[in-house]
């Protein structure tokens, strides 16, 4: 505990690292709320191809994006192994579906490295850089940027 203590009053962050097919994503601690197993959404209708819809999470109405879709990646079939991270994104609340929770990192900004050019505009976008840490390549997830402000309000 004190070496947690230690870490972050020397710029330190910690990232909940997690698993979209084989590829590991992260986002800042911070902006999760809690982690929580896959609950069938209730569609909506004309909404995003993203969000699978809404489930009621303690008598508030949470928006479900499938985190996979939305970075233009394959979509996901939700089943029980499935996670809902529920997160904080500006004023919103929403929940995000991945395969699994993986780690929780502490890193500093030097750990983190720029988006590489190979990347498409929308790509860099969402990420906000690159952590390589014990052989592993992990993509930290820019949430403002994946729910620009118009979006999340639709959510």
């Amino acid at each position: 505990m004190q070496q947690t203590s230690k870490n972050l009053a020397e710029g330190a962050r910690e990232l909940i690292a997690f698993r979209i097919g084989e590829q590991e994503f992260c986002v800042d601690i911070m902006s999760v709320r809690e982690i929580r197993g896959w609950t069938p959404a209730t569609s909506l209708p004309h909404s995003p191809g993203y969000v699978l819809g809404v489930i009621n999470l303690r008598g508030a109405v949470l928006p479900i994006v499938d985190l996979s879709s939305r970075l233009g990646m394959k979509e996901s079939d939700p089943s029980a192994r499935h996670v809902i991270i529920v997160a904080q994104v500006r004023q919103k609340v929403v929940g995000l579906l991945v395969d699994a929770v993986s780690d929780i990192l502490t890193v500093t900004d030097d750990n983190i490295q720029p988006t590489p050019e190979v990347s498409s505009e929308l790509d860099r976008s969402f990420a906000k850089g690159v952590l390589a840490i014990e052989g592993r390549m992990i993509c930290l997830i820019e949430l403002e940027s994946v729910f620009p402000d118009d979006e999340s309000e639709a959510a």
